[in-house]
């Protein structure tokens, strides 16, 4: 889905702002006809759970409502009238005026709605958006429902952030001719030095198309028609990470005298991603990945997007030295995407799937563990909605240069019997849908390579350790040992690359301590240098991912307090003792593996 952008042809309101704001009085997903009946008010973009200070908003489980008015502009008559949500956490439906006109299951992909047939050009309508926060087993995340003696609707998920739902990104409305783009699909390649530029265009009706590329300055370096093609570039400015270089695809649709009807305009970079025996290569020269899992998390905002904390968490980044991330859980706002392309940041780009693993639900609450794939659990319906899940991811992040592998699930139950037979379809479509890129997945603490179902099927092995905080807690020489032997097993049975994608230790930011004592800092910086002696010794390991780029929120629980600690940075962002030592380890790698391993 092409991301809304102001041409020669189209234009662009947002509609972010103050909204009002109601909570269902029941589970009904209707709204009660004509304008909300409340006094709250709410901004978009924004999760709703933490702005007001009645715990029942906060705790509420079902529909909510935002509600403003629309005015189209007049210059618009003519055109299709488009409405556009970049996210609804984790359903939505949309109504102008008191007209259903869209729905949607994802709480953080975009979907709109061609509202022409339902407003007019200069006229005002009467925008509501209702969003439902409910998770079962058969969405992406996963949950379940209850209700407690006193009648209240409770939610539980077997993910460790907490379930922030409203409108957490933009809302847009937007113009296009009757016959536009509907899509463009970019994919590059090298051929010495020229580039080369596969294209594929889109459009709602029969039309003559022409494709012009042009660098940085604007100059035009290539052009061709057709709405299929390839375009070269001689000499070209390839995209690398730490150092990136956009072009743009100008795309002209054209009438049958030869005017230009419609313009859209995709900004790609030229480069090359492959994994070859136990490298993974970027334009043909090894990677090694230094950075973060991140959360889409802020104080007040929840999962709101934030354009300051955007500039700044990338700042923080390229201060300690990370050159990549990984979107975990779920996809991230497009804004995010599009900063990692234009400043050079490498993107592992995650889908929603995390919690499909009842085994940590069988540890968290000591209950009989539970078959994670069966008719009774995650079945083939789970599977649809995962599949349609990484539909969307790719049809809205494809055309990324920073997006360099797609991960399909975090910490699945791979152990368990039925994983395969749930997996395997996933991936085969995974390539299907983008052959161009390796396809991974993140492995729980749970599965090894003695008995992991799935990883034959993967390009890269994304591995999940605790090794010193949840297992062999406090002795860290018991623990680096045990990393190490857990690596070699992955590396020697497989044969592929290799990543810790998540691995830290839960930390007070000003508790000390002159020994190795748990929560405090000199613990987290000892525990990541014993980390980093084991990653340094495995052949095949190609890159490290703390967890967590910084604290987030959490479900309430007592193993948890103010949520997950393991941040290298606070909630606020302020750097604890690790983000110093981790700068002085990354900053000189540079994308290389450290001195000392085996290419």
């Amino acid at each position: 889905m092409l991301k809304p952008r102001s041409t020669a042809t189209r234009e662009l309101v947002n509609l972010d702002g103050i909204w009002r704001f109601a909570v269902a009085r029941d589970s009904a997903p209707e709204p009660w006809a004509g304008p909300l009946d409340t006094r709250l008010e709410a901004p978009v973009p924004a999760s709703y759970n933490d702005l007001f200070t009645d715990s029942a908003i906060r705790d509420h489980v079902g529909w909510v409502w935002y509600q403003r008015s629309v005015r189209v502009p007049r210059g618009w008559a003519g055109e299709r009238v488009v409405l556009r949500v970049d996210a609804a956490t984790h359903e939505g439906k949309v109504y102008v005026d008191d007209v259903l006109v869209a729905q949607h299951v994802g709480g953080y992909t975009p979907f709109e709605a061609d509202i022409t047939e339902h407003v007019r050009p200069g006229g005002e309508f009467r925008l509501t958006i209702g969003v439902n926060n409910e998770l079962t087993s058969v969405t992406m995340p996963p949950g379940t429902i209850t209700v407690s003696a006193d009648g209240r609707r409770k939610q539980t998920y077997l993910h460790d952030f907490y379930n922030y739902a409203g409108l957490a990104r933009s809302v847009w409305l937007y113009s296009k001719p009757a016959v536009h783009v509907d899509d463009v699909t970019v994919v590059t390649g090298l051929d010495g030095a020229t580039g080369t530029v596969d294209y594929s265009v889109e459009t709602n009706a029969p039309a003559t198309v022409r494709v012009r590329a042009l660098d940085a300055r604007g100059t035009e370096v290539a052009a061709a028609e057709g709405p299929n093609g390839t375009l070269r570039i001689d000499d070209v400015t390839l995209w690398r990470p730490g150092s990136a270089y956009l072009y743009e695809l100008v795309v002209d649709v054209l009438d049958g005298d030869g005017e230009v009807v419609d313009t859209f305009a995709e900004p790609f970079g030229v480069r090359t991603v492959e994994v070859r025996g136990t490298q993974f290569l970027i334009n043909g020269e090894p990677f090694y990945f230094t950075g973060f899992g991140r959360h889409e998390d802020t104080p007040v905002r929840g999962k709101g997007h934030d354009d300051a904390y955007l500039v700044h968490d990338f700042q923080l980044m390229e201060w300690i030295g990370a050159n990549s991330f990984r979107t975990s859980h779920y996809p991230y706002a497009e804004e995010v995407m599009e900063f990692a392309d234009r400043h050079g940041i490498v993107v592992i780009d995650e889908t929603a799937a995390v919690g499909l693993n009842l085994a940590v639900e069988a540890g968290l609450l000591g209950t009989p563990p539970r078959a994670t794939f069966s008719d009774d659990t995650f079945n083939d319906e789970t599977r649809a909605a995962h599949a349609q899940a990484i539909r969307e991811l790719i049809a809205r992040d494809k055309n990324h240069p920073s997006v360099v592998m797609w991960c399909i699930a975090n910490e699945p139950s791979s152990n368990e019997e039925g994983a395969r037979e749930y997996f395997e379809p996933l991936v085969e479509l995974t390539r299907k849908l983008d052959p161009t890129r390796p396809v991974t997945y993140a492995a729980v603490m749970f599965a090894t390579h003695e008995n992991d179902l799935i990883a034959d099927l993967f390009d890269v092995l994304c591995i999940n350790r605790y090794y010193g905080w949840y297992i062999a807690t406090g002795d860290l020489a018991t623990a680096e040992m045990y990393l190490e032997g857990d690596l070699r097993g992955w590396a020697e049975k497989f044969g592929k690359p290799i990543m810790v994608s998540e691995y830290g230790a839960d930390t007070l930011p000003g508790l000390h301590s002159i020994w190795d004592a748990p929560w405090t800092e000199e613990y987290q910086l000892a525990y990541l240098e014993a980390n980093h002696r084991a990653f340094d010794r495995i052949d095949a390991f190609i890159g490290e991912h703390v967890w967590n780029f910084a604290d987030f929120q959490t479900t309430n629980g007592i193993h948890r307090v103010g949520g997950n600690k393991k941040g290298i940075f606070t909630r606020e962002r302020h750097p604890k003792a690790a983000a110093h030592a981790l700068r002085q380890r990354w900053l000189p790698l540079g994308g290389r593996k450290p001195s000392g391993t085996v290419e």
